[in-house]
């Protein structure tokens, strides 16, 4: 599992937009909801390659959990290659891991806490 800093996340978003991957977010909606200051996790799911399109590198679908900017928790999918998520640093220790994947495991995703907040599905 990793950890990743706000900068991280909008950058990691920004590229799996600008690749075509099929699991992200909208960078803006990211930028606007995700607290600055936040820390947020990459657990990796899979190996995910696109056979329809050879020039995109095969890449990592990791479960996301968001904090944003009023605390709660949101759980998203992205896609992310190899060369940015082998440096990316890890949890710190085995109960920190378990901690977070308890948290993944109870959070809504996105469209259930924009639906929650009244903010529809169409904004992703």
């Amino acid at each position: 599992m990793k950890v990743i800093e706000s900068a991280s996340l909008f950058r990691l978003e920004e590229q799996a937009g600008d690749l075509g991957l099929s699991q992200r977010l909208d960078p803006a909606w990211v930028r606007a909801n995700a607290a600055p200051d936040g820390t947020h996790y990459l657990w990796p799911v899979l190996w995910h390659s696109l056979s329809h399109r050879p020039d995109v590198p095969r890449h990592v679908r990791c479960e996301l959990l968001i904090t944003l900017r009023a605390g709660d928790r949101v759980l998203s999918l992205l896609d992310v290659i190899p060369d940015d998520f082998t440096p990316l640093p890890r949890v710190t220790s085995r109960e920190e891991g378990m901690q977070v994947r308890r948290l993944l495991d109870r959070a809504p995703s996105v469209r259930e806490w924009l639906l929650r907040e009244g903010e529809g599905s169409g904004l992703l």
